[in-house]
């Protein structure tokens, strides 16, 4: 098929959404447009950015939209709260019990029952307001916790802390995947999911002083903190513009074009050809009676192939970003450092911070390079160092050979190793890599299906691993090796490369019957054309 000039390409999609009256903006609904075919698209929209390069990524318009980020505290801070003795007199527990896996466990529970209001709640109410309902459950589940004086109280908090945060996260990954743009959304979504570092510093510093402290507070204290970030999220989430696509969807045209230009036009210009080719976009691949209206159907995320593809990517990411060995370091790290040697909990505490501080440099070197690199080499990358960091770990904390305190602090540097990795690559991805891939029609549901199936994942971190230590101790990091092996060959195998593509444009790479092998083509196209119009500017300034 023979290619349209980019210019051609500019010039044709000028005509095709807006009539002006009275200076505003009007989207037409002519579909003889949608004809371009996805590397002209792609040239259009690059043409377009360099006449309006947007707004500044750290103007107040690209600010707000960072609002959204979930500060998640629980799974270090409960972490952290495990070597407590004051916690476990109180409650009678010990660090790697089977009541302990109840403990964090419940929390996980929440998190999977959350599937059913974060499957519902975005699409209907919209994305800002399922953020707020989400937080404001979280922060119940908080002081229930915080302030429990029995189990039962305790347990009850930790399942409303799982439920608020990951129908809070659902809203979030919807928001922010609609909102950014194509060049910056690698960035924006990679630091919602890094955000859970801020959270982790914030638990394992302050547990730290508060853990020298003989009274119940010493685990009180940090708990209650843990609903900080989610009132600052519920005091701002209500000022933020919804999403324009969600709109769209609910016929709001005009909003969603006013929205799209105060986003991503550096003039806040609803006639700017970057909005104008974003609207025309939205208006052919969102219907406005698709299955996003209807909170029961889920039959289209199976319905085609293209979206079981889509779907099967996403429980990719479900299952290595929970089994690749990162919840046996995040929720039993003192456990580790005990039978490595380290047996003071003071200590434990100090290096849990530690390992909270390497891992957030981890993630955010993956979210300065995710949109340069690509999905799919920074997730491939990551599987791979887990891998080799995994097989170091087994063998330098085996009982085979010499024991010294050398090897023992040696383990101990590639655990840390290993969740940098872990971070580096999977962190972003586990916000960005889903929510992109998924079809806006079918985006809450298919989110919130994906964090079901994270979630029963987690429990068998949360309720199989303190049996797995107990039982087979340095063993345990044989089982997540072998794991993490075949996940470096199906990620290999299936992850296509969504890097600076569209959604809708993503669209179109799933409806083709080899997604990845058309991802890298058209990638290879969008570089050449950009190259050979980089020489031939070159030339004529010459």
């Amino acid at each position: 098929m023979a290619h349209i000039a980019p210019t051609q390409v500019l010039e044709k999609d000028s005509t095709m959404l807006y009539e002006h009256e009275d200076a505003k903006a009007t989207p037409t609904t002519d579909n003889s447009q949608h004809d371009v075919d996805d590397n002209d698209r792609a040239a259009a929209l690059r043409i377009a950015k360099e006449a309006d390069p947007g707004p500044d990524v750290l103007s107040l318009s690209q600010l707000q939209i960072s609002t959204p980020g979930p500060c998640r505290f629980d799974g270090t801070v409960m972490s952290s709260i495990n070597s407590m003795t004051q916690y476990q007199s109180y409650f009678g527990l010990s660090a790697a019990s089977s009541k302990t896996g109840i403990v964090f466990g419940m929390y996980t529970i929440g998190q999977v029952c959350a599937f059913f209001p974060a499957s519902y709640l975005p699409d209907r109410i919209g994305r800002r307001w399922c953020m707020l309902l989400g937080n404001t459950t979280l922060c119940v589940g908080s002081l229930l916790t915080g302030l429990a004086q029995n189990m039962g109280m305790f347990v009850g908090g930790r399942f409303l802390t799982g439920l608020g945060c990951t129908t809070a996260a659902a809203g979030a990954k919807s928001y922010l995947t609609e909102v950014t743009s194509p060049w910056n959304r690698g960035m924006w979504m990679g630091l919602l999911n890094s955000f859970f570092y801020i959270g982790q510093i914030l638990a394992s510093g302050i547990s730290i002083p508060f853990g020298r402290g003989l009274s119940a507070w010493a685990w009180r204290t940090p708990i209650l903190i843990q609903a900080a970030p989610a009132i600052i999220n519920m005091a701002f989430v209500l000022l933020l513009p919804e999403s324009p696509r969600w709109l769209y969807s609910r016929g709001r045209k005009e909003e969603a074009v006013l929205i799209l230009a105060k986003l991503h036009s550096r003039n806040e210009d609803v006639n700017s050809p970057v909005i104008r080719l974003e609207i025309e976009e939205i208006e052919s691949h969102i219907s406005l009676s698709g299955a996003d209206k209807r909170f029961w159907d889920f039959r289209p995320l199976f319905k085609t192939a293209s979206n079981r593809y889509r779907f099967g990517l996403c429980a990719i990411l479900a299952c290595w970003g929970q089994l690749s060995g990162n919840g046996l370091i995040t929720y039993f790290l003192p456990v580790l450092l005990q039978q490595a040697g380290i047996t003071d909990s003071n200590r434990q505490r100090l290096l849990n911070f530690v390992n909270s501080v390497t891992s957030f440099l981890g993630a955010m070197c993956g979210v300065l390079l995710v949109d340069r690199i690509g999905r799919r080499k920074l997730l491939l990358t990551a599987a791979i160092c887990c891998m080799c960091g995994m097989a170091i770990v087994s063998g330098l904390l085996s009982p085979v050979g010499i024991q010294s305190a050398t090897r023992a602090n040696a383990g101990i540097s590639f655990i840390y190793l290993f969740m940098v990795c872990y971070s580096f690559g999977y962190t972003p991805l586990q916000a960005l890599y889903p929510a992109e891939v998924l079809a806006f029609e079918v985006r809450a549901k298919g989110l919130a299906l994906q964090g079901w199936i994270t979630n029963a994942f987690g429990l068998i971190n949360t309720f199989g691993l303190p049996s797995a230590l107990a039982a087979l101790t340095w063993k345990t990091y044989l089982i997540f090796l072998v794991w993490d092996v075949v996940g470096v060959a199906v990620i290999w195998y299936t992850v296509v490369e969504t890097k600076q593509l569209s959604l809708e444009q993503l669209d179109e790479v799933f409806l083709s019957s080899t997604p990845k092998e058309v991802s890298f083509q058209l990638l290879r196209e969008i570089k050449a054309r950009a190259k050979a119009e980089r020489a031939a500017e070159s030339r004529l300034s010459a």
